[in-house]
């Protein structure tokens, strides 16, 4: 039985045990948080990403969540700078050229100001910019791709969560908690 650790991850928090930087400050990591031994990430979420992160005690587990050849759906609820049209949603659905290459097309939708956890450090307001709110759907995992994407069709992340991989979501977990479940 493997185990498999889903936690809401914090704004601001490193995805791994130690702080191996070289600030003088040490840095939140998720051993501030996960006190189980010999679990690790599966997948990464940047320092200024929030929401799910998945750790397991299986090698397997962790490569068919983590690996962009299973093509595992990771949805992330998107706050983007300017009011977004039905043409720049198109482009994302269509796939958007990266430096790295066209990405695969995502599914994406524009959605209601989500009922989420205050954000510590709250993201700067502007009156005269107005943002919005995406849900976006990814089945590959290049270094901070959504953010590269909505940036492409010109609307800047301001705030990215990751909601959901695959059927397990962060639905339910406050911020900073963790829940562990059983996968056969």
């Amino acid at each position: 039985m493997s185990r498999l650790i889903l936690f809401n991850k914090p704004h601001g928090v490193l995805c791994q045990f130690t702080d191996r930087g070289t600030q003088g400050s040490k840095r939140p990591t998720l051993s501030d948080f996960i006190a189980i031994p010999d679990v690790y990430p599966a997948g990464r979420l940047d320092r200024d990403s929030e929401g799910l992160l998945l750790l397991t005690d299986d090698g397997r587990l962790q490569a068919r969540i983590a690996e962009p050849r299973f093509k595992m759906p990771k949805t992330y609820l998107v706050q983007v700078e300017g009011d977004v049209a039905e043409d720049s949603l198109d482009q994302l659905r269509k796939g958007v050229r990266l430096k790295d290459g066209m990405t695969r097309p995502a599914e994406v939708e524009r959605i209601e100001d989500p009922d989420l956890w205050p954000r510590d450090p709250p993201v700067r307001y502007r009156k005269s910019v107005p943002d919005c709110w995406l849900k976006l759907t990814i089945r590959e995992g290049r270094n901070r791709q959504v953010r590269r994407m909505t940036a492409a069709v010109d609307h800047p992340t301001l705030r990215l969560v990751r909601w959901s991989i695959g059927d397990w979501s962060v639905d339910g977990l406050s911020l900073g908690e963790w829940r562990e479940i059983s996968v056969p």
